[in-house]
């Protein structure tokens, strides 16, 4: 008698979170591939459309390691990272009943099973999390992110950058973040990454420099003219207007690499004087903490390489035990070896004696040796070297 009631006093203080009510046709991208065929071909291809747990190596590595180390629910783990991974969640957090009964075995009506299953948030950063945001809570505090930073319009209602849109399929709402402050939106997420014990790892809200490009600058590239829509409505014509790309172009991009930092070099004495200039609004490496520049000096003489020396620029995480871990546990970093937005880092390297040249290379990678051995990544991308610069000195004797 005992355990029902537990049961039941666990069940109906569950976390019950309202329900965002999203209106059948606007559930998946399929069906605004009806107006907005070359937008939605282009999320497909984005790393936004893989914020699932199931579309994304790193993501279903991390949150399977989060949860292994702090033994709490896979599921509750998930619903924490739902806040920007799969912010149309129905429900948004967990609390000790939910673990309790998951522990039980007891949660497989459980509404955060429902949530965490439910078809709404499979394609993760769809049309309608950017597209339905109706309003931004910037004064919040800035622990506050993702989901809970911001207000969704009613369902049906699409916010976007043009303040003439029409359609007969959904209202049209301007919103200026999606035009003039578009930063504003990108810092919902992409800001303030913390660790489960609040350790702050990565904070590109802050690092970021105003005056200098907007991120969409480079993260969709520059307006061009196109339609955004391929309603008629034009006489007779979709309506040109000026738009960016949805592939939303990041650090995964092998090809924005190319020149993204300036170098150069110099002699003195027995060794090489390593320049990298970062002219970009915010650090790099950046992003989710584990991420790497990898410089790389080849030395050579007339007939052969005599030897090579590697630099890496990336942070190492401790845990609170002190052991090597990821970002989303740690506790404290290593030097933050990063080149800072419109900044730069200068290295030396010894010369190797029975050199005449030297080569220097700049590549980037995604995640450090050390995260993705601890995750046991397998996709070749997150091992891959993106090339950045390259240049070539003689040396002095």
């Amino acid at each position: 008698m005992k355990r029902l009631l537990l049961i039941s006093i666990l069940f109906t203080t569950l976390f019950a979170a309202k329900p965002v009510e999203i209106g059948e046709m606007f559930k998946d991208s399929g069906k605004c591939k009806t107006c907005h065929l070359p937008i939605v071909k282009e999320w497909e291809q984005s790393w936004h459309a893989k914020s699932h747990y199931n579309n994304n190596e790193y993501f279903r590595a991390t949150t399977d390691y989060v949860s292994r180390k702090t033994r709490k629910s896979l599921s509750g783990v998930k619903v924490e990272c739902a806040t920007c991974h799969n912010p149309r969640i129905s429900v948004t957090s967990t609390g000790i009943e939910h673990e309790i009964i998951t522990l039980m075995g007891l949660n497989e009506d459980s509404e955060v099973k429902k949530a965490l299953e439910s078809d709404d948030i499979s394609e993760g950063i769809n049309c309608v999390v950017c597209h339905n945001i109706g309003k931004i809570h910037s004064d919040k505090d800035e622990t506050v992110r993702g989901i809970n930073r911001v207000e969704w319009t009613k369902s049906g209602v699409m916010v976007g950058p043009y303040d003439d849109a029409r359609s007969p399929y959904h209202r049209v709402e301007h919103r200026e973040y999606m035009d003039k402050d578009p930063n504003k939106l990108c810092f919902v997420c992409h800001a303030n990454d913390r660790s489960a014990s609040g350790f702050v790892f990565t904070n590109m809200q802050d690092e970021y420099k105003e005056g200098g490009k907007l991120c969409v600058d480079c993260h969709m590239g520059s307006k061009k003219q196109g339609v955004a829509a391929t309603l008629r409505v034009d006489n007779g014509k979709a309506k040109q207007r000026e738009i960016r790309e949805h592939t939303f172009f990041g650090a995964h991009t092998q090809s924005m690499w190319k020149d993204a930092l300036s170098l150069s070099l110099e002699q003195k004495r027995d060794e090489t004087i390593i320049h990298i200039s970062n002219p970009n609004p915010h650090n790099i490496p950046s992003g989710f903490g584990s991420r790497e520049i990898v410089v790389e000096a080849v030395f050579k003489n007339s007939k052969e390489v005599v030897g090579t020396k590697t630099i890496s620029l990336t942070t190492y995480y401790k845990d609170k035990r002190g052991k090597e871990t990821i970002p989303h546990l740690a506790v404290s970093a290593s030097e933050d070896l990063s080149i800072a937005a419109n900044s730069k880092r200068v290295l030396k390297v010894l010369n190797e004696k029975d050199a005449d040249r030297v080569e220097v290379t700049l590549y980037y990678r995604l995640v450090n040796d050390e995260v993705r051995s601890i995750l046991e990544l397998e996709d070749p991308i997150f091992s891959q070297r993106s090339f950045i610069a390259s240049k070539f000195t003689f040396l002095t004797n």
